[in-house]
């Protein structure tokens, strides 16, 4: 009897707890998709947290993706006018990120005998787009067009961006905002189309961004 009292007061205070324990279980992420939390002024990429991920058709079978790190440039935003937005950033090509070391290989190589590489042979200098205007097409979404530089070619090219995020960084302790965006581009516009079709000559742009408050 005894046994079966204690079981059910410890049942009880069990019960009676949930919802103390419910309420610190999942605290709140320091970034909020809360466009009220974004402060005007001038922000930094944060390199080690914006990333720009390509992806390209490979004969049909199947899709291939590498990755673009180590993204520097910034970011001029005032929510109360997000037209006048303006963001200029560089990345890195030679720093280019892919499964297979052969693949990297192949997009840094040179060409042969001198002719022009098949991609973006030795050195490349990195690539640097500068947006000319930003349209807001929803509370949270815009429409970036810029123009990228691109192995020597400038070219025109539009993000669908989505704003997802701001607070606190509680690592630096700086004022963060966070951005993903989609863009497509045709690489031969850029001067790389070796084995198009069979390597697909469109690329699909998959953006993740963290700006840090200067």
């Amino acid at each position: 009897m005894k046994s079966r009292t204690l079981a059910l007061a410890l049942a009880t205070v069990t019960l009676a707890a949930m919802p103390v324990l419910a309420q610190t279980a999942a605290p709140q992420l320091p970034g909020i998709a809360d466009p009220s939390r974004v402060s005007a002024g001038t922000y930094a990429a944060d390199p080690n947290h914006t990333l720009v991920g390509w992806r390209v058709d490979h004969f049909g079978f199947s899709d291939y993706f590498g990755l673009f790190g180590d993204v520097s440039g910034t970011l001029e935003f005032d929510p109360a006018t997000p037209s006048t937005a303006k963001l200029d950033v560089t990345i890195p090509i030679a720093s280019v990120t892919v499964a297979s070391s052969g693949l990297k290989d192949h997009l840094l190589r040179a060409g042969t005998d001198g002719a022009k590489p098949d991609f973006f042979g030795p050195e490349p200098a990195p690539a640097h787009f500068v947006s000319t205007m930003v349209t807001p097409t929803g509370p949270t979404t815009a429409q970036i067009v810029g123009n990228l530089t691109l192995n020597g070619v400038t070219a025109p090219v539009m993000i669908a961006a989505r704003f997802t995020g701001a607070g606190a960084n509680p690592m630096s302790k700086a004022e963060t905002v966070g951005f993903e965006g989609r863009a497509m581009l045709k690489r031969s516009t850029f001067g790389v189309s070796a084995f198009v079709p069979f390597v697909s000559d469109e690329v699909e742009l998959d953006i993740t961004a963290a700006f840090e408050k200067k």
